[in-house]
C-alpha cells in the first residue's frame, strides 16, 4: 500500500490493524561521478519496496531533502544539505500530525551515514523530533501529569509492549550491524555501488570512476550485483523482523 494513493478507508484499514508505517529517510548527496545523488534514498526505497512485496506496509511519501551534510563534497558539489535545527523541526511537525491522525506504528528507515549503527546527525534529527512530537501529543491529549496518573501504574511493564508510546516511531538503518559486518558498508565504493547496481542498476555508471580521483570510490571498480543480491537479501531478513 501506498499512502499516496490511498483513501480514508486504507488509512483507517492500516491504524486499525497497526500495520508499520514505513517512511524513507533519503538524501540528496554526491556520491562520485559514477553513482547518483539519490543514491541513500533509492537504496532505502528499493529496500522497502521489496519488503512491500513480502510483507503488509504502508509505503508513506519519502523525504528526501535532509542533513546531507557538505562531507563528502563542498556547497558546488550538488549536494543539497538542510540544517539540522529547521530539519528536526520539519519531520517534528510530520510527526506530530500523523500521530493526531492515529498511526501508531512508524518507521523512519535510513541508508545515510549509519555506519554500525552509529547516530549521526541525520538520525538523531529524527528520533529527537519523533521524542518531542510523541512527548507534546501525550500531554496535548492526556494532560499534564499524564505519566504519575494512576492510569500509567503499569507502564514499566509494557514498556517492550505496542501499549508504549514511545514506540510510536521508530527509526531504523536499511542494514543493522549484522547485515554490515556480513556484507560490507561503505559510500560509494565497492558495496554501496553493489547493493544499488542489485536494486537500481541504471544508477551506477562504473565507466565513470576515472572522471574524478576520489579515495572512497576506488573500491566501486569491483562492485558487482551477486554481491548486491546478497546484500539486499540480508538486509530484506533483517527488515522483516526489525518491522514489525
Amino acid at each position: 500500500m501506498i499512502l499516496d494513493h490511498s483513501f480514508p478507508r486504507e488509512i483507517k484499514y492500516v491504524q486499525d490493524k497497526n500495520i508499520p508505517l514505513v517512511i524513507v529517510g533519503g538524501t540528496v548527496e554526491y556520491h562520485g561521478p559514477h553513482c547518483s545523488y539519490g543514491c541513500d534514498t533509492l537504496v532505502a526505497e528499493g529496500l522497502a519496496k521489496k519488503l512491500a512485496e513480502q510483507k503488509e506496509i504502508m509505503l508513506a511519501p519519502t523525504i528526501s531533502y535532509s542533513p546531507s551534510s557538505y562531507a563528502v563534497g563542498g556547497r558546488k558539489s550538488g549536494t543539497v544539505h538542510v540544517p539540522e535545527r529547521a530539519f528536526e523541526d520539519y519531520v517534528y511537525y510530520v510527526f506530530k500530525s500523523m500521530l493526531y491522525s492515529g498511526f501508531r506504528n512508524i518507521y523512519v528507515l535510513i541508508h545515510h551515514q549509519f555506519e554500525q549503527e552509529s547516530e549521526m546527525p541525520m538520525t538523531l534529527c529524527y528520533r529527537t523530533a519523533a521524542k518531542r512530537a510523541t512527548m507534546e501529543y501525550l500531554e496535548e491529549t492526556l494532560g499534564e501529569g499524564w505519566w504519575g496518573s494512576e492510569n500509567y501504574a503499569n507502564y514499566y511493564e509494557q514498556l517492550e509492549g505496542a501499549n508504549n508510546p514511545f514506540n510510536w516511531i521508530k527509526v531504523i538503518p536499511t542494514m543493522s550491524t549484522e547485515v554490515q559486518n556480513a556484507t560490507g558498508y561503505d559510500h560509494a565504493g565497492k558495496y554501496e555501488c553493489s547493493i544499488l547496481m542489485s536494486l537500481y542498476p541504471d544508477c551506477v555508471k562504473k565507466e565513470r570512476i576515472d572522471d574524478v580521483k576520489h579515495w572512497f570510490t576506488e573500491s566501486a571498480r569491483d562492485a558487482n550485483k551477486e554481491l548486491g543480491d546478497e546484500m539486499v537479501a540480508k538486509s530484506l531478513e533483517y527488515l522483516k523482523g526489525a518491522i514489525k
